[in-house]
């Protein structure tokens, strides 16, 4: 398989005291989005830090298309499109006039750089505001000038941090619509600590708990690895009836039930019995009473629940998450707290 982006023990510590990054090893297949998950503080963006080469690590390697990241490898950095969360820009500029100035810097020939940004403008939705400076640009108006900034240089990775933050429900349907498109020709990471973003749109997924990977693989690895086998149903009626069901529901067997929220009822069912035969068993007592079935889904939404699950058991792993094999990896630059 080949890696677009690939990390060996790659550690970073602030100060010689806060370790932002742990022995991490990140592989990202070429072609795919990879999805960095992790609540704020995890080491979602010191990681995109170090792949661009902007911090030294103290500890380890990370590598773009084969090529070391460091602060001196500017063809890696040519190689990556950076959109970080809350871009910050020129305010007295146009979009047209940024986004010219970025190509100038970046060497894009004249004959190139025009119809591109043209281009770019058109397609994050931003031509009809390209005489406005960008000082009154909304929140999403920025976020797609930061995307279009990203694409200027057409670079092959794309490393995006929390490109949904604060965005409204139809300007976040369109950044996730856009990485889909972007993924067909790119390599796409993005760092986000929003569940139902990686759900959609990314093929792989790691997650990030004090700096540290806790999980990396497939997002079918991911939710199989922690499958909960339960199922909720909501239902309109009583909510005397609405227990009675779920009385019943409980009294099969391997199945156990109980009301959640008034109106619906969590049905699990045990190992080595047929879900399939259960959900079948427990529509038919809601046929035979006097409710009706409203909606039938997930008793928990898989990518949620296993996410949860995985920092529980990071946190309940306490010390046994030190691992003496890789202790080598901090030892010698512990106190170097780089640039």
């Amino acid at each position: 398989m080949d890696l677009a982006i690939r990390t060996e023990h790659l550690t970073k510590v602030y100060s010689g005291r806060v370790i932002a990054v742990n022995d991490l090893n990140l592989e990202v297949p070429v072609g795919s989005v990879y999805g960095l998950l992790g609540p704020n503080g995890a080491g979602k963006t010191t990681t995109l830090r170090l792949l661009l080469g902007l911090q030294r690590p103290n500890a380890g390697r990370a590598y773009v298309l084969g090529s070391l990241c460091s602060p001196a490898a500017t063809s890696v950095r040519q190689s990556i499109g950076y959109l970080p969360t809350h871009p910050v820009f020129p305010g007295h500029l146009r979009p047209v006039e940024y986004l010219d100035l970025l190509g100038k810097l970046s060497r894009i020939p004249s004959e190139v750089r025009k119809p591109r940004l043209t281009s770019l403008l058109r397609a994050v939705g931003l031509l009809s505001a390209t005489n406005q400076r960008i000082r009154t640009f909304s929140t999403g108006m920025r976020t797609r000038l930061g995307i279009a900034a990203s694409l200027l240089a057409d670079p092959p990775v794309l490393l995006w941090d929390e490109p949904t933050a604060g965005l409204d429900p139809a300007a976040r349907r369109f950044t996730l619509d856009l990485i889909t498109d972007l993924a067909r020709t790119r390599t796409v990471l993005v760092a986000t600590h929003i569940l139902s973003d990686i759900d959609q749109i990314c093929d792989y997924v790691g997650v990030m708990h004090e700096g540290r990977m806790i999980f990396s693989g497939s997002m079918r690895e991911m939710k199989q690895r922690l499958r909960c086998d339960d199922f909720s149903l909501e239902l309109d009626g009583s909510p005397e009836e609405i227990r009675r069901v779920a009385e019943q529901a409980a009294a099969l067997p391997g199945v156990t039930a109980a009301v959640r929220d008034t109106h619906t009822i969590v049905v699990q069912v045990g190992n080595g019995f047929s879900r399939a035969a259960a959900m079948a068993a427990v529509l038919n007592l809601i046929d035979a009473g006097n409710v009706s079935l409203q909606s039938l889904g997930s008793g928990q939404n898989e990518t949620e629940y296993a996410y949860l699950q995985l920092l529980q058991e990071d946190v309940a792993h306490g010390f046994r998450r030190f691992d003496l094999t890789s202790a080598h990896v901090a030892d010698a630059n512990i106190g170097d707290s780089g640039p």
